[in-house]
């Protein structure tokens, strides 16, 4: 083992801990299985259990769920252009994660979850895939990786790297080991200075620290956009209101079904298009519907919305970017509780008017520039949902600005990707 004698010391007070911790990922995954059945699969890709393995120069990327998978997607899409040659290996930890990366490449990409930061485990999954190099996305910092990584001398990048200060502070207690970790890292390629910067805090070498900007500015407008927009709108009968609620969580729910209502006074035709961020919650989402005693269609069975539906649950994934392209106003959740919101740059780069709660810290200076150009309106909290989005659908002069500031600031913010790809080209193997 490399490192120097306290380095030694850390890391074995750090894995001895994961070890004695190990019965509970067993636990972990029984009980995230019971509500949604994929965690029940797989299990000896979590420990790093695999079939003999190919000879061929491998790319590996972790991201480690549906966000970051769709924030990775141009970037991998660049790779399989540039380097045809070589073989990509994507991790995630998530199943949602893993249904994502599979319906953007299916088996062009390879994929398995990444496993527990055990040394054992880690060190089986490098010395089976040998990556070339290690592209790791935002804030994945698994320090028995990262050192793996350095160990076997594979050079390692932290992409579209960002840090909020919550999440610095949450680090405190392995703010040593980390450090220690970071400084193992080629490059860390961050989404803005004041990322930058908590990354150096953290540990990161200055001169090793590059902000290169955020990938999600390069989200990738659907293709057959148009086309999806007017089957939608045929499947209606007639023009009717639309707004969308996208990745919404458990305890914003509530929420969400009483604006509708709220809403449907003054439209009783309104339509909501409801997309939950996890799939264990579709079901539930649903039945919350037919309790409120409003006609619910699901995209799973249904297809389309029907004309008498008040709701339609979006309960597939991969589609929230064509259904948000249906939809007049858009409501981002995750952000009316302290989750830290979710990806706002998706309805900007169709257009569209953006209505989201005052929890924003994953997304804190992509949410201050989109409401500095007017492209976004943040309320206070749960009982503003309605007001906001009825002044919104009542004002299409008011929603067509938003959209256009949305859409000017989405084309401005483009250029992370080539920026990242110039970084990580040197290091690629040769052809």
């Amino acid at each position: 083992m490399q490192g120097e004698p306290i380095e030694r010391m850390l890391r074995a007070l750090y894995s001895a801990t994961l070890y004695l911790l190990a019965p509970v990922t067993l636990y972990h995954l029984i009980w995230r299985g019971f509500r949604h059945r994929e965690y029940f699969q797989r299990w000896n890709e979590r420990y790093a259990a695999y079939s003999p393995r190919q000879d061929a120069a491998t790319i590996w990327l972790h991201a480690v769920s549906v966000g970051e998978v769709n924030a990775a997607a141009p970037l991998v899409d660049a790779l399989r252009r540039a380097r045809p040659d070589l073989r990509l290996v994507v991790t995630t930890i998530t199943p949602t994660g893993s249904a994502r990366a599979r319906s953007l490449w299916l088996d062009a990409v390879e994929h398995v979850y990444l496993p527990y930061d055990l040394p054992g485990a880690v060190g089986r999954f490098l010395d089976h895939f040998r990556p070339r190099i290690a592209l790791i996305l935002e804030t994945e910092l698994w320090p028995n990786l990262l050192f793996g990584c350095r160990d076997r001398g594979i050079p390692s990048y932290v992409l579209n790297a960002r840090l909020s200060e919550r999440s610095l502070r949450g680090y405190r207690v392995l703010r040593p080991l980390i450090g220690r970790a970071l400084r193992s890292v080629t490059r860390v390629a961050a989404q803005s200075a004041a990322d930058g910067e908590r990354f150096i805090a953290l540990g990161a070498q200055r001169e090793r620290v590059v902000v290169t900007g955020n990938l999600k500015y390069d989200v990738a407008v659907p293709t057959g956009a148009d086309a999806f927009v007017a089957q939608f709108q045929d499947s209606l009968g007639a023009a009717r209101p639309v707004w969308i609620a996208a990745s919404t969580h458990d305890g914003e729910e509530a929420a969400v079904i009483a604006a509708h209502r709220c809403l449907r006074k003054r439209w009783p035709d309104l339509l909501l298009l409801w997309a939950p961020r996890h799939p264990e919650r579709f079901r539930p989402v649903a039945e919350l519907v037919r309790s409120e005693n409003l006609q619910v269609a699901l995209r799973s069975k249904d297809r389309w919305p029907r004309a008498g539906d008040a709701v339609f649950v979006i309960d597939t994934l991969g589609e929230l970017a064509d259904f948000y392209a249906c939809a007049d106003v858009a409501f981002v959740g995750g952000s009316l509780q302290p989750i830290g919101g979710h990806n706002l740059l998706e309805p900007a780069a169709l257009g569209k008017a953006i209505v989201t709660g005052p929890h924003l810290h994953n997304f804190a200076e992509i949410a201050a520039h989109l409401e500095q150009a007017g492209a976004l309106r943040i309320i206070a909290g749960a009982e503003a949902l309605c007001p906001a989005l009825e002044a919104l659908l009542a004002d299409a002069h008011a929603r067509a600005a938003m959209g256009n500031a949305g859409l000017a600031l989405v084309a401005q913010g483009r250029g992370a990707l080539a920026r990242t790809m110039a970084l990580i080209e040197p290091q690629l193997p040769e052809v």
